[in-house]
């Protein structure tokens, strides 16, 4: 009879002993994966350094693997790139005579706007501020809303100066010593500052409301125009200040109006800029005649002190 093609580990000793090493092996291996699987489990930095060694290891692999598909793609970009080319380039033609276009046109305002104001004599209000200032202090916890800058009447501030910062109005001085200020904030209730939407000019009024925020009364009632995310900023009306200056970005619409976010929040400012009166800047006429109004009002009491004096010379 012919042998069996596979015979039993029975009949060989070396057989058996790898059989066993095997099976040994095997369960030191499934023990030692249970042990690492607790302990990760319990410590989770417990192999830490091991994970950091690993990728070490891996790390030039995984860089030349990252240039790989960095060049994939530059070429994919190239390749699309040269087929649209032609396309690409077209649009942008039509879009730079386009620009040209527009250029002129902003030109030719440009030109117009600087004759318009040689006739009128108007003159460009400077945008430099009187001084810079850091804010001290700011109430937190009262209604009124006030603050304390560390620059006064030495450093050239006097009551009424606008008091802002790169992102937007803060207040104006209203008090003023020989080396501090005291700011009345945009939030206090006795604020009230003109202003209009950035984008289209639609007109009202910011009333603190002494929690951080404004309320936004429109000028002219009817349809509630403002939308959510819409900016307001100054008017220019009054003269106190410049027009243009952001205040505040709406949050909520109500039926005349709006709430709004100030943008210039003195809890988040350190520093802040005092610049002049909008109206004394601009050389205002009503600013400039505002010191001879007053000095009839005295001429008409000297005349009449002279005619009695004149009578009781008579008498």
């Amino acid at each position: 009879m012919a042998p069996p093609t596979s015979r039993r580990s029975g009949f060989s000793k070396r057989a058996q002993y790898g059989t066993f090493l095997g099976y040994v092996a095997a369960f030191g291996g499934m023990l030692a994966g249970a042990l690492v699987l607790v302990v990760a489990f319990m410590n989770r930095d417990a192999f830490s350094g091991l994970r950091g060694a690993a990728g070490d290891v891996v790390a030039p692999a995984g860089r030349t693997m990252a240039a790989g598909r960095a060049s994939a793609h530059d070429l994919g970009a190239v390749l699309s790139g040269y087929l649209t080319s032609g396309a690409s380039h077209a649009r942008m033609q039509r879009e730079l005579e386009l620009a040209r276009v527009r250029l002129a046109e902003a030109r030719a305002l440009e030109d117009e706007n600087r004759h318009l104001r040689a006739l009128l004599a108007l003159r460009e209000v400077p945008d430099r501020p009187v001084a810079f200032a850091r804010m001290i202090a700011s109430s937190a916890s009262s209604t009124r809303r006030f603050a304390t800058i560390s620059a006064g009447s030495g450093q050239g501030i006097a009551v009424g100066m606008p008091v802002r910062t790169p992102r937007g109005l803060v207040g104006r001085v209203l008090e003023v010593s020989r080396t501090t200020a005291r700011v009345l904030l945009v939030t206090d209730p006795e604020s009230l500052v003109p202003v209009q939407r950035a984008r289209d000019g639609v007109a009202a009024l910011a009333q603190g409301h002494g929690d951080g925020t404004l309320q936004l009364r429109l000028i002219n009632l009817g349809i509630n125009p403002i939308k959510l995310g819409d900016v307001f900023v100054t008017s220019g009306s009054g003269g106190l200040y410049a027009p243009g200056t952001a205040v505040a970005v709406v949050v909520e619409v109500t039926r005349d109006g709006a709430i709004a976010r100030v943008l210039g929040d003195p809890a988040t400012v350190d520093y802040v800029a005092i610049y002049p009166v909008f109206a004394q800047a601009a050389a205002m006429p009503e600013v400039l005649t505002a010191s001879r109004v007053a000095e009839p009002a005295a001429k008409p009491r000297r005349k009449a002190g002279a005619k009695a004096a004149t009578a009781g010379a008579t008498d």
